[in-house]
C-alpha cells in the first residue's frame, strides 16, 4: 500500500494501452479499465518482475454504479488513488442534421459524463495522497471538424471540465491537466466502423493534415501523461497540451 496507485481508463488499447504500460513500468500500481478483456489481461504479462502491477478491470464506464463499486474496489485493495488518467473515449461521424440522439448520448456518456463523474468520486482520495488527474481530450476540443459534431463537443467540454475542476481542485491541492492529441494510431476509429482499408486510407490522408508529416504514436501521449502526473509538473495545473504534428495550427482539411 505504499506504492503509488494509477487508474487508467481506455485501457484495452492505444493510449490508454501505452499508458497503463508505462505507470507499471514507473513502478505504479496500475488499474487498467477497459472493454476488451483478452487485451486487458495481456498487459498482465507485459510488466517486469520489478515493476508494478496492472490489475485489469472490465466494467462499463456508462454505468454509475459501477463506477461506484469500482472506485471503492480499488481503494479496498490498494488503500489509496494517487493519478487518474481518463483514457476512453469513443467517436462516430454526424453532422448537426444527421447526429442521433443516441449517439450524441452515447458519446456524452462515454467521452464527458463518465470523466466528471470519475473524478467526482476519486476527489477524496486524491486529496488524500494530494494526487492529480491527466484527462485524454483531442484537438478535436480545441478545433472544429465537419462530420463529427459530438465528439469535438465531448472533447470541448473535457476541456472546460479540467479547466473549471483545476481551479476549484487547487486548494485541495489536486491539479488537473489534459492532454490534445491529433490523429494517434489506434483502435478508436475502427470502432467507429472503418474497415482495415478505410482505416489505412484514413492515416495516410492524416500525415497531409498534419504538418509534421505523420500520426501520432501511443507511446508518445502516454510519455506527455506521465509527465503531467509526476512531480515534473506540480506546478502546471488546469492545462490543456496539444500534441498533434501541429494539426492544430491548421484549417480544417
Amino acid at each position: 500500500m505504499t506504492k503509488k496507485v494509477a487508474i487508467v481508463t481506455g485501457g484495452s488499447s492505444g493510449i490508454g494501452r501505452a499508458t497503463s504500460l508505462l505507470f507499471a513500468k514507473k513502478g505504479y500500481n496500475v488499474v487498467s479499465v477497459g472493454r476488451n478483456e483478452t487485451e486487458l489481461k495481456t498487459l498482465r504479462e507485459k510488466t517486469g518482475s520489478t515493476e508494478g502491477t496492472i490489475a485489469p478491470k472490465l466494467i462499463d464506464l456508462n454505468e454509475i454504479g459501477q463506477i461506484d463499486k469500482f472506485v471503492k474496489e480499488v481503494v479496498d485493495s490498494f488503500g489509496r488513488i494517487d493519478v487518474l488518467v481518463n483514457s476512453a473515449g469513443i467517436i462516430a461521424t454526424g453532422s448537426i442534421e444527421s447526429t442521433t440522439l443516441e449517439n450524441w448520448d452515447k458519446m456524452m456518456g462515454i467521452n464527458l459524463r463518465s470523466v466528471f463523474y470519475l473524478m467526482q468520486r476519486c476527489i477524496p482520495y486524491l486529496k488524500k495522497t494530494r494526487g492529480n488527474v491527466v484527462n485524454v481530450s483531442s484537438v478535436a476540443g480545441t478545433r472544429s471538424f465537419p462530420n463529427v459534431l459530438a465528439y469535438c463537443v465531448s472533447k470541448a467540454g473535457v476541456d472546460q471540465l479540467t479547466r473549471c475542476s483545476a481551479l476549484e481542485l487547487a486548494p485541495k491541492k489536486i491539479r488537473v491537466n489534459a492532454v490534445n492529441p491529433g490523429v494517434v494510431i489506434s483502435n478508436l476509429h475502427k470502432r467507429s466502423g472503418m474497415d482495415d482499408e478505410k482505416y489505412k486510407e484514413f492515416l495516410q490522408h492524416s500525415e497531409e493534415t498534419h504538418p509534421l508529416g505523420r500520426v501520432g504514436k501511443p507511446d508518445e501521449v502516454a510519455d506527455l501523461i506521465y509527465f503531467l502526473a509526476s512531480e515534473n509538473a506540480s506546478w502546471i495545473t488546469g492545462a490543456t497540451y496539444e500534441i498533434d504534428g501541429g494539426r492544430g495550427q491548421t484549417c480544417a482539411r
